[in-house]
């Protein structure tokens, strides 16, 4: 048995040495696209990316966000190390996949195996380039490995599958017939028949080939294989599946809670074991030591938003901890906050519009609110393979780092936004009805099916957040977004949306969601005036009364992955995932216009026409 290596110390995270450079990309994609843990290619070449204990974060910025930081347990997020032709290394990569082939002589083999010259990754006897692998095998604990080709081609003969090897040297090819798996053959000098890939991406095809997932981390230079029960999946080596980041994001707001925090830093840990009937009195002694006054209502928001284990919060999607700090961003983007004068660096900018609109009243929605600045901090917490993680879908979080670290990597985004709120009163009758009931219960039936079957406890599986408002809020956030696409200028990618349900919540954010030139120039606050907001509105909905797809798509019983959808389809509502909070789901545009057998269906088909 071997030892595990001892961890290294929290904070640790700079190596002592430089290796050469091997490409570039954009900080934000370490968030999102190329963050620990993904396959990236860079010219001929396969890499995947180093664990965040490999990095080299000298010169790396710190971006403070302290609510989001205790919910992630971190003392504070780090920027992606930037480099140049010039500077050290700064995020760590290691070749993966490690077996490859000659495109000229079509041997596959381990990488090694090929005597490339020092420095150079080409096949010794040929000089040509090699190619990495197109193929791994994954597991959903986030395990990955090689493909096993010499399994796969020997899978028909005893001999050579009893005694683990043939002594032989193995072939890729292409036939070039088709473009599907049909034409890559794998071939072995031993003698075997030629094999195709095809049936490889099966669920059980690694399983009937009595291939166990070995645990292997190839991200984490010090971690060892670990014990794993999960069957393997075929992937794509480029494929979306092999790696699902797990990103959560908080707004940095109000801001006058950051001020507050700054002072309770040396107390956070008293706090956080006092009992709530506790608090009062623990303040009124620190109020009475250092002077200045302490909320106690303000005190225990943040304690509700902290997520540690005393408030008896999950810190997850869905978990208190999660809700408590939406509930705040959700009191700030109701109430507002004016900007200061002569304050330019203010993160959090949320005020009226100076009109009124009567045709947003009769529409069942609140006074807008023009969020002319805000801030977001993206952290990367964790990732996936095989399965998507979800808002609400339980998946397992492999780790960033074999290390103990105190933080983890984030971007920050500046942008503005507007947020819409629905009529209370309004939106509590329309719910009631039977036949929104019923719709969003067929939605809710299949979902809670889907979280079900991907829990690792079926018992504890988390529940549907799907409710009458949260399907409208969700899918009127959808046809906003793509009309703001259309007639506002906006790419559908440069806007998302930010959700914020539950019996005391209706309301919505759209905001961009990019740092670039469609960040914070103003479009997307004059988008939400209100007479302006009143046309694109009525025009968002009478565009989604027909879809392309209809009378498919309106009358469709289920639609999307695990069929959480109803009436939603590309052509009508669904948006690019990365716009999306669930990832395309839990949406019915019939809950916005109501259907041709019942318009009442509707929430905005009750609203006379102009």
């Amino acid at each position: 048995m071997t030892p595990q290596p001892a961890r290294r110390r929290r904070g640790a995270g700079a190596p002592e040495r430089s290796f050469p450079r091997r490409g570039s990309v954009r900080r934000s994609q370490m968030i999102t696209t190329y963050g620990v843990g993904s396959l990236i290619a860079v010219e001929n070449e396969s890499f995947i990316v180093a664990g965040t204990d490999s990095w080299n974060i000298g010169d790396a910025s710190v971006i403070r966000e302290d609510r989001l930081a205790r919910l992630l347990g971190v003392r504070h997020f780090l920027l992606p190390p930037a480099s140049s032709d010039t500077s050290r290394d700064g995020v760590h990569v290691r070749r993966f996949p490690l077996w490859h082939s000659c495109p000229n002589c079509n041997t596959l083999q381990h990488v090694r195996d090929f005597n490339s010259p020092p420095g150079r990754n080409e096949c010794g006897n040929c000089q040509e380039d090699l190619v990495p692998s197109r193929f791994v095998m994954a597991c959903a604990q986030g395990h990955i490995d090689d493909f096993p080709y010499w399994k796969w081609a020997h899978r028909d003969n005893r001999t050579a599958e009893a005694s683990g090897h043939c002594r032989g040297t193995m072939r890729m090819r292409t036939s070039g017939r088709t473009a599907s798996l049909r034409s890559v053959l794998i071939s072995c000098s031993c003698g075997i028949p030629e094999v195709s890939m095809e049936g490889a991406f099966r669920r059980s095809a690694l399983v009937n080939l009595k291939v166990r997932c070995e645990g292997k981390r190839p991200w984490l230079k010090l971690a060892p294989a670990v014990p794993c029960a999960e069957p393997p999946r075929t992937l794509q080596r480029g494929s979306s599946a092999a790696w699902h980041p797990i990103i959560r994001s908080a707004l940095s707001i109000p801001p006058e809670e950051n001020d507050l925090t700054d002072r309770l830093a040396p107390y956070w840990d008293d706090l956080r074991s006092l009992d709530r009937s506790e608090i009062p009195l623990f303040l009124k002694v620190l109020t009475m030591r250092n002077g200045g006054e302490f909320s106690t209502e303000r005190v225990l928001a943040l304690l509700d938003a902290d997520g540690s284990e005393s408030t008896g919060h999950k810190a997850e999607p869905g978990g208190g901890a999660y809700l408590a700090l939406r509930k705040q961003e959700y009191a700030h983007l109701h109430n507002g906050t004016v900007e200061r004068d002569g304050r330019r660096d203010q993160e959090f900018v949320c005020e009226p519009p100076t009109t009124e609109s009567n045709e947003l009243t009769r529409l069942g929605l609140a006074r807008p609110m023009l969020v002319k600045r805000l801030r977001e901090v993206r952290a990367l917490k964790a990732f996936s393979r095989v399965e998507a993680p979800d808002v609400n879908t339980e998946v397992h979080e492999a780790e960033l780092s074999f290390a103990d670290l105190d933080w983890l990597p984030a971007m920050e985004v500046e942008g503005e936004g507007v947020f819409l709120r629905l009529d209370e009163e309004r939106i509590e009758s329309w719910s009631h009805s039977v036949a929104v009931s019923a719709r969003v219960e067929r939605m809710r039936t299949h979902h809670r099916r889907q979280l079900r079957e991907r829990a690792s406890d079926a018992k504890n599986a988390p529940d549907s957040p799907a409710t009458p408002r949260m399907v409208l809020l969700h899918t009127l956030a959808h046809v906003l977004i793509n009309e703001w696409s259309l007639d506002g200028g906006y790419p559908a990618a440069a806007l998302r949306e930010r959700l914020y349900s539950d019996d005391t919540m209706a309301g919505v954010l759209i905001y961009t969601a990019t740092n670039d030139s469609a960040g914070s120039l103003g479009g997307v606050v004059a988008q939400g005036e209100p007479e302006r907001l009143a046309l694109t509105l009525w025009s968002a909905l009478d565009r989604a009364q027909w879809c392309s797809a209809d009378p498919l798509c309106i009358e469709s019983e289920a639609s999307g992955a695990g069929s959480v959808n109803l009436a939603a389809c590309h052509a009508c509502v669904l948006l690019p995932e990365t716009s999306c909070e669930h990832n395309n789901g839990l949406l019915d545009r019939a809950l916005l216009v109501g259907t041709p057998e019942d318009p009442s269906t509707g929430f905005f088909r009750s609203i006379p026409h102009r």
